[in-house]
């Protein structure tokens, strides 16, 4: 098997570079996660319900809410999906397809879901709410993330690649 082609000193450091900046970006998005939705929101206890079957928010704001309320719902939950689907490929070479960011990022937003509905005061648990950012990551993932994520961690030639063909077998 030959060996695997070296890369530069360049192309390392890029690299380094690339990685170490997705790294600070989702740093950066923790923080703000945690600042959007972790927060208490003392005026809204009483006002806020559950939501544990797919698409009654989504119903309700398209029902009941003004345009704008409906978009900033929507729309925020999808741009808070945004940065996993673009950041997680990067920073976790596994977690390159987009099974694996899909569930990723299910679970993270199911645990900040959780999280808000049991300790948070006027926040609760909205299904919707992982659906949408589920949603945005997706989108992240088909829009930058997959292509950078190819970019930064390339996977070694294929070992079929590398096998002689028919007549190269050596039979009879």
């Amino acid at each position: 098997m030959p060996p695997a082609p070296r890369r530069s000193w360049g192309s390392a450091v890029l690299r380094a570079l690339a990685l170490l900046v997705a790294f600070a970006g989702m740093v950066a998005f923790a923080a703000v996660l945690a600042r959007i939705t972790l927060v208490s929101v003392p005026g809204a206890v009483g006002e806020v319900h559950s939501n544990v079957r797919p698409g009654d928010s989504l119903r309700h704001y398209l029902l009941y809410a003004t345009t704008a309320d409906a978009l900033r719902q929507v729309g925020g939950n999808v741009l808070l999906g945004l940065p996993f689907g673009v950041l997680l490929p990067v920073l976790l070479p596994r977690a390159r397809g987009l099974f694996g960011v899909l569930l990723r990022t299910a679970v993270v937003m199911l645990l900040v879901e959780l999280v808000q509905g049991a300790l948070i005061t006027g926040r609760a648990f909205d299904i919707d709410d992982v659906l949408l950012n589920t949603t945005g990551a997706l989108l992240g993932y088909l829009l930058l993330g997959r292509r950078a994520g190819r970019a930064l961690h390339r996977r070694p030639a294929a070992a079929a690649d590398v096998r002689p063909g028919p007549e190269g077998g050596g039979g009879a």
